[in-house]
């Protein structure tokens, strides 16, 4: 498959699909089953799958230590990946690594706890980055937040300002741990 044939298909591929499954640290990917949905992921003929969008949303990432190693292991062309959704984590920060993929289109942060309105800054690198979400995080609390976030990333085309309330917060946080089973729960219910 040429690059421009991967180029056009990949963008049709179902993602590659983490969300919910309580990872605390990247390198839990490497063991963990993604979510299948209803198509399959396709995979190249060295076994690296076709894919570029990433689903890590609602699980307990505090840091994207090792991102791009690991990714470059799941992915044929990590540097391919377009959509990467992050959001409903425990990340302080916009880690660097994220910069690292030009291709990046949409990044899904909302609902993080990262603190500091500067952190928008990096992404500004990014030149086909067009959706961004950063509601539900500390920063959207600071004075000129969305004039801020437009200012530094003008490419933005889609940017949601919309508010993550408490109680919505306190909803999701029920409903992830009433559906994340414990990985030593789901080893053994497995192994039977």
């Amino acid at each position: 498959m040429s690059r421009q044939d991967y180029m056009n298909t990949a963008v049709q591929e179902p993602p590659l699909d983490y969300s919910f499954r309580n990872i605390q640290v990247i390198q839990d990917l490497m063991s963990e089953e993604p979510r299948r949905g209803l198509r399959p992921l396709r995979r190249s003929k060295s076994g690296k799958l076709l894919t570029q969008s990433l689903w890590l949303n609602n699980n307990v990432l505090n840091e994207l230590r090792d991102f791009h190693q690991v990714i470059s292991q799941k992915l044929q062309h990590p540097e391919n990946l377009a959509w990467i959704d992050l959001s409903f984590n425990d990340l302080t920060s916009i880690d660097p690594v994220l910069t690292t993929f030009f291709n990046l289109s949409v990044l899904y942060l909302h609902g993080n706890s990262i603190q500091r309105l500067g952190e928008v800054n990096k992404l500004a690198i990014l030149p086909r980055l067009r959706s961004l979400t950063l509601h539900g995080n500390p920063m959207e609390e600071e004075k000129g937040y969305r004039h801020y976030v437009l200012c530094t990333l003008p490419r933005i085309t889609t940017f949601d300002f919309s508010g993550v309330t408490r109680a919505d917060r306190t909803s999701a946080e029920v409903w992830k741990r009433m559906n994340i089973r414990p990985k030593k729960i789901r080893i053994k219910q497995e192994a039977l």
